[in-house]
């Protein structure tokens, strides 16, 4: 990815080479803040409202006041002002700067960025991906979108030195999520995803597939899927941002490869995802 080159930051656009925090901002010192993206084609945005609807739910759960109206008004703003058509819109709110300490300071100015990068979406249909399985050793917020991310980087480094495409986790034998995705499944023609909680991010990309899969009359199950039964699965495929809908191929566990279904795009997850690639024409 290009760095972008201008960012707003604390309420002006600034060249990116000229936009500059403080060392003492609780997000590069502590990982203190929360951070959302926003896909957009064509430069029309793409399920605005859920994702800063969850910036929102993100800051305020952890104590951040920040009113991301403030940025809103700035996301049209930076589209306008780059020169791509597809690409996505990255913010970050951090509690700001202030002398190292673990308890929140007082009287503080936190620390709002927002910037448009370009993205190329196209061709994620046609992906059928290996993916690694890996137990969870996360914290317990993970529906916090958390700029603190090293579980989140370490595994999805081990997949990328494993030539996987992402690590799917699970804790004592339920699957999770992915490190920077949803995890889906079929069996029996129904879909099943973990339900929210504090063991997943309440991923947009899954609710989307979720909403595809009521207008299709496909039964989708908030049920979570066991390690023990992937064996049964039909087909399975991770959603995100920018991941979109991919299907999974195979999963590889302890090192031996787990095929699913006949290794190829099944048919629920092509109608799923062709119903995707019309939510995103008719914008």
């Amino acid at each position: 990815m290009n760095y972008p080159n201008e960012v707003f930051l604390n309420g002006q656009w600034l060249p990116a080479a000229q936009a500059t925090v403080s060392v003492f901002d609780r997000g590069f010192m502590l990982g203190d803040g929360i951070y959302e993206v926003i896909p957009f084609y064509r430069r029309k945005l793409f399920t605005l409202e859920k994702h800063v609807q969850r910036l929102q739910q993100g800051l305020t759960s952890v104590g951040i006041g920040y009113d991301v109206d403030v940025l809103r008004g700035r996301i049209v703003e930076a589209i306008m002002r780059s020169d791509f058509e597809d690409g996505a819109i990255y913010m970050q709110v951090t509690r700001g700067v202030a002398p190292r300490m673990h308890r929140f300071p007082a009287d503080i100015e936190l620390t709002a960025l927002l910037y448009a990068y370009p993205f190329r979406f196209e061709g994620f249909e046609q992906k059928i991906v290996p993916v690694l399985l890996s137990e969870d050793l996360r914290w317990h917020r993970c529906n916090i979108k958390s700029i603190s991310l090293m579980g989140n980087v370490l595994a999805n480094q081990a997949a990328h030195q494993a030539d996987m495409a992402e690590n799917v986790f699970h804790r004592h034998g339920w699957i999770t999520e992915g490190s920077h995705t949803s995890v889906l499944f079929v069996r029996d023609g129904t879909v099943y995803t973990h339900p929210n909680g504090p063991y997943i991010l309440p991923g947009v990309t899954r609710d989307i597939v979720l909403s595809i899969t009521d207008e299709l009359g496909i039964i989708a199950k908030e049920e979570a899927v066991a390690v023990a039964d992937l064996q049964r699965v039909e087909e399975a495929f991770l959603a995100g941002t920018t991941t979109q809908v991919t299907a999974i191929g195979s999963f590889f566990i302890d090192g031996e490869r787990l095929d699913i279904g006949n290794g190829g795009v099944g048919p629920v997850t092509r109608l799923i995802q062709d119903a995707f690639i019309k939510r995103i024409n008719t914008l």
